[in-house]
C-alpha cells in the first residue's frame, strides 16, 4: 500500500535482546501517524465522485481503474472514510453466505425473519399514506381507508405489482401483508452492499490530495524531533 511510503518513521528504543545497550532505538514506521481528509475536502461533494465497489474488487483494483495507480489505495480508503478495512470493506458474494451461516449457525436460523420493511400505500388521490422501506415489526399496524370519508381507496404499490386492500379499519403486517418479510441472511446481504457504495476523490484532485497527505503526516517541531519525517521517542531505559 502507498499509504504506508507516506509516514514518517519513529525511533523507538529497541525490545531485541540482541541490542548493545538501552540506548539502542530501531527505525520504524509511524502507523498511528494518520491524517484525515481537510475540511476544505470533507465539505465540498463536489471533490467526490459516487462508486459501487464491484463484488472482487479491492482498493489497489479500484486506485487502479480511478487512478492508474494500484499505489494509490490509501486515497480510496481514506477518502471514503473507511477506519477499519476487515469491517468496512465489502465481502464478497460466497464470503456473505459463509459468514451468515458461521454467524447463524444453520440455514434454518438464516432465513428466519429478522424483521420486516413497509411497502408504499397510497390512497385514490395518489398520496402517500405510508413510505416504504421503514423497518418495523409483525405487530406493525395503520389505520384503514374506511376510517376516512368518501370512497378514499388504499393502494400497495410494489414491483410485484400494485394491490388495493380492502376498505377496513386498520391494516396489519400479518392480515394484510403491509410490510415484507426480511430474513436473517437478506439482511446480512443488504448490509452487505450498503457498503459497496462509497465517496472517491475525483482524479483531478489526487495530485492537490497527495501534498496535502504529505503536509498532514509530517512532524512538527518537539522534544522528539529530528526531521519532518523523522522522530525520537523518550527512552524509558535510560535511568536519570
Amino acid at each position: 500500500m502507498g499509504y504506508f511510503r507516506e509516514l514518517p518513521n519513529l525511533l523507538y528504543q529497541s525490545p531485541y535482546p540482541t541490542k548493545k545497550s538501552t540506548g539502542d532505538y530501531i527505525a520504524i514506521t509511524n502507523i498511528f501517524r494518520r491524517a484525515k481528509i481537510f475540511e476544505s475536502f470533507q465539505n465540498n461533494i463536489f471533490v467526490f465522485d459516487k462508486y459501487v465497489i464491484g463484488d472482487n474488487e479491492r482498493p489497489d483494483n479500484v486506485a487502479e481503474n480511478m487512478y492508474g495507480s494500484a499505489n494509490l489505495d490509501y486515497i480510496v480508503i481514506i477518502s471514503a472514510g473507511i477506519t477499519n478495512i476487515n469491517h468496512q470493506w465489502p465481502l464478497q458474494d460466497y464470503q456473505v453466505y459463509d459468514n451468515s451461516l458461521t454467524k447463524y449457525g444453520s440455514e434454518t436460523v438464516m432465513n428466519q425473519v429478522h424483521h420486516y420493511e413497509t411497502y408504499e400505500i397510497k390512497d385514490s388521490q395518489d398520496r402517500q399514506i405510508l413510505p416504504p422501506d421503514l423497518i418495523v415489526d409483525e405487530k406493525f399496524k395503520i389505520d384503514g381507508s374506511s376510517l376516512r370519508y368518501g370512497t378514499n381507496r388504499f393502494t400497495i404499490i410494489s414491483q410485484l405489482g400494485n394491490r388495493q386492500l380492502d376498505d377496513k379499519n386498520e391494516y396489519t403486517v400479518e392480515t394484510d401483508k403491509i410490510a415484507r418479510p426480511v430474513t436473517n441472511y437478506e439482511h446480512d446481504i443488504m448490509e452487505n452492499d450498503k457498503l459497496r457504495k462509497i465517496d472517491i476523490l475525483r482524479p483531478s484532485l489526487v495530485p492537490t490530495f497527495i501534498e496535502d497527505f504529505k503536509d498532514a503526516v509530517r512532524y512538527a517541531q518537539s522534544s522528539g524531533f529530528i526531521s519532518n519525517k523523522l522522530a525520537a521517542t523518550e527512552n524509558t531505559n535510560i535511568i536519570p
